[in-house]
């Protein structure tokens, strides 16, 4: 399979199952909500969440689809992940909530309530050769 079909299917799942790394290696999965950015993929976490710290010490991740409670529905393939600014962040509460309708907006407003507008940060995925 190859990276386009890859990315069109991650990006058409409700949720993604992000792997990162501890610094002893130890894998953790986590699933998340995921949207289509470009030639990547997009999600969106709390800022000081375990998951944005491991990909802050290690940026290569495992990506697959999944259920809503992590349960893997297909294969998962390497990439690496990012961590934006505030603007690019903003971009991708957008698809959030345009992707995810009410659901998604209403997450998205008791997520700023909660935290603020700084409290979460957009993680993009470039998915890499198998």
């Amino acid at each position: 399979m190859d990276d386009t079909s890859a990315l069109d299917r991650l990006a058409a799942g409700k949720y993604l199952l992000i792997t990162s790394y501890r610094k002893n290696g130890t894998s953790v999965a986590t699933p998340v909500w995921v949207v289509r950015d470009g030639d990547a993929l997009g999600v969106w976490s709390v800022t000081d969440s375990w998951k944005v710290k491991r990909i802050r010490n290690r940026a290569d991740v495992l990506v697959g689809p999944c259920d809503v409670r992590g349960n893997p529905s297909g294969d998962s393939v390497p990439g690496t992940a990012e961590i934006l600014d505030q603007p690019a962040t903003d971009v991708y509460r957008g698809l959030l909530a345009r992707k995810y309708g009410l659901m998604g907006r209403l997450t998205l407003l008791g997520s700023r309530l909660r935290r603020g507008r700084t409290g979460t940060v957009g993680i993009r995925i470039t998915l890499t050769q198998a």
